[in-house]
């Protein structure tokens, strides 16, 4: 027989206990397990006034910001609205049935302020990563780097010549990131090289058509374990290759100093094999680079690369195939002089006697008088990549490599942070930090929590 639901009256008294509804294998349970605030309250206290009405508990905040980046909640109304709808989220909140859920505008007013002045993220950040190698999660042997491009919350419309001074006056010159932008002006040397173009919404983010049709936007470099795929630490840069070494070489910095862990190899793709990173890899970190060499030497238009010529370390001159020498001073100097370019190379040249009366001299140098070897001061570090490219260990740290980039589409698929919600170095910063934190408290959670492989997750 069908049934049918009769309109009782509503009770008058209900007994409810949000812990019996949240079920045992939510996602939740697993980070509220490994998630420590503790100390956030300590941190804070310096930035907060002694006196007047009590503010929203920064521990709810930051829970709050937690939930939106684990389950991909871009907008900080609609994860206001979650959390007040969503009887899982109330319970990781620590909030009751009836307590209100703060209002939007509070996260940007704290984000900016007190959250940023007090690094907080950074905090936290550390704090989660602490809590992965008490579990054992990070065993610092290898790391792997890598970056990877986010769209800013820039129009390409909204763009200027970077050739052309920009006129901040009738842009918003008072706006949050193009006062962050100016100090940074104020401080850093002028740039070799001018920018294509510069938004004039978010000045601090990079054009970049690498992937289509231009955009302004951020990189956000990774350095992770690579036991167990957590993200040892973050860093927001510019759409550059030279950009992305230099927060490699932070992050290394970073992670010794402040956790004592240096890994014995670092495992990377060709926009970490140039020379001056090799270099700093192998004299000054001694950490071994399995990172793929980048060589321009070899030619492709029939002439002898500098491959076919042999280098003698004890004469300090290269040997043409042909058995005559190369070297960077044919006479003698009383006050020795190092023949360093710019690019950090030193240029050996062949004798022009002896390339007019070679036999091979157009295979050689068919256009010029004599044959030029460029040398980087750094190609013993080159060698020694080289060599590493040949082994076992190098072709299973190829394959590990795939876990930075795996986290990378984890990011934008799964934490839908594709494009970012604030502006500035510092906004992308705040972002990237965030959406970190919540990837090692998930992969915690996963490989250690209590619950399921099919374990279940809200739909944000």
């Amino acid at each position: 027989m069908m049934g049918h639901q009769t309109d009782s009256q509503d009770k008058l008294f209900y007994s409810f206990n949000l812990e019996a509804y949240v079920p045992k294998q939510h996602l939740l349970r697993g980070i509220n397990q490994f998630l420590d605030l503790s100390d956030l309250r300590q941190h804070l206290s310096q930035l907060y006034s002694h006196t007047g009405r009590p503010s929203v508990d920064p521990e709810l905040m930051i829970r709050m910001l937690i939930i939106g980046y684990s389950f991909g909640i871009r907008s900080e109304r609609r994860l206001c609205e979650e959390v007040h709808l969503n009887l899982a989220y109330r319970w990781f909140c620590r909030l009751g049935i009836e307590d209100p859920v703060p209002d939007h505008s509070t996260f940007s007013k704290n984000r900016h302020g007190r959250f940023r002045d007090g690094e907080v993220f950074r905090k936290l950040f550390e704090a989660v990563l602490q809590r992965c190698m008490a579990e054992g999660l990070v065993r610092g042997e290898g790391f792997a780097t890598d970056a990877s491009i986010i769209k800013a919350d820039a129009q390409r419309q909204r763009g200027v010549s970077g050739d052309e001074p920009p006129d901040w006056g009738s842009s918003g010159g008072g706006t949050r990131p193009v006062r962050e932008y100016l100090e940074a002006l104020e401080t850093a040397d002028a740039p070799d090289n001018p920018p294509k173009a510069i938004s004039l919404t978010d000045p601090s983010s990079s054009w970049t058509a690498a992937h289509g049709p231009g955009i302004f936007a951020y990189c956000t470099n990774y350095l992770i374990d690579l036991d167990a795929g957590i993200i040892v630490d973050v860093e927001a840069s510019a759409v550059n290759k030279a950009a992305e070494v230099n927060a490699t070489k932070t992050m290394l910095d970073q992670v010794e100093e402040k956790f004592d862990i240096k890994p014995t190899r670092l495992v990377g793709d060709t926009n970490y094999g140039s020379a001056a990173m090799l270099g700093w890899l192998v004299d000054e970190k001694r950490i071994a680079p399995h990172v793929p060499v980048w060589d321009k030497s070899e030619r492709n238009d029939g002439t002898l690369s500098r491959s076919d010529f042999l280098w003698d370390e004890a004469a300090n001159e290269y040997r043409c195939p042909e058995g005559k020498p190369l070297k960077s001073n044919w006479r003698p100097f009383k006050i020795p002089r190092i023949q360093i370019t710019k690019a950090g190379q030193i240029l050996y040249h062949s004798s022009k006697q002896h390339c007019e009366a070679c036999s091979i001299k157009p295979q050689c140098c068919p256009n010029t008088p004599v044959r030029k070897i460029p040398r980087s001061i750094h190609e013993p570090a080159r060698d020694v990549a080289r060599a590493i490219g040949k082994t076992d260990e190098y072709k299973q740290s190829r394959r590990e490599r795939k876990k930075v980039e795996m986290l990378f589409a984890h990011l934008k698929r799964i934490l839908k942070l594709d494009k970012l919600r604030l502006r500035g170095f510092s906004g992308a910063q705040d972002e990237f930090l965030l959406a970190a934190t919540a990837q090692n408290l998930r992969r915690m959670a996963m490989w250690l929590g209590p619950i399921s492989p099919d374990m279940q997750e809200i739909p944000a």
